[in-house]
């Protein structure tokens, strides 16, 4: 694994095909997939087992309640993880949110 601070990602985003207005702070590669944002990792291990053809998983800005946005009374805002497929279109990959943690 290689991590790397960069002061522009807009290149790599371009390059990994995150799709407009679908960036947020975080860009990874991971097993030739990109991962865009606070996506939660049960999403990106499904992600990994089931293989579509995609360009990977975005989850724009950073929603209250997601990984790393945690919330004290652990309430998550409803939010969706997006499968950005190889044309650049998404579609809804998975949902989080509206109910507090366990």
């Amino acid at each position: 694994m290689e991590a790397r601070d960069e002061d522009n990602l807009n290149p790599i985003k371009q390059r990994l095909g995150v799709p407009h207005g679908k960036g947020s702070c975080h860009t990874a590669e991971i097993d030739g997939y990109v991962i865009e944002g606070h996506v939660p990792a049960q999403d990106i291990r499904r992600l990994l087992a089931e293989r579509p053809r995609a360009r990977g998983l975005v989850l724009p800005g950073m929603p209250a309640g997601s990984p790393g946005m945690e919330l004290p009374d652990g309430s998550v805002s409803p939010y969706t993880v997006e499968l950005v497929l190889l044309d650049g279109s998404t579609q809804a990959f998975s949902q989080h949110g509206g109910e507090a943690a366990p």
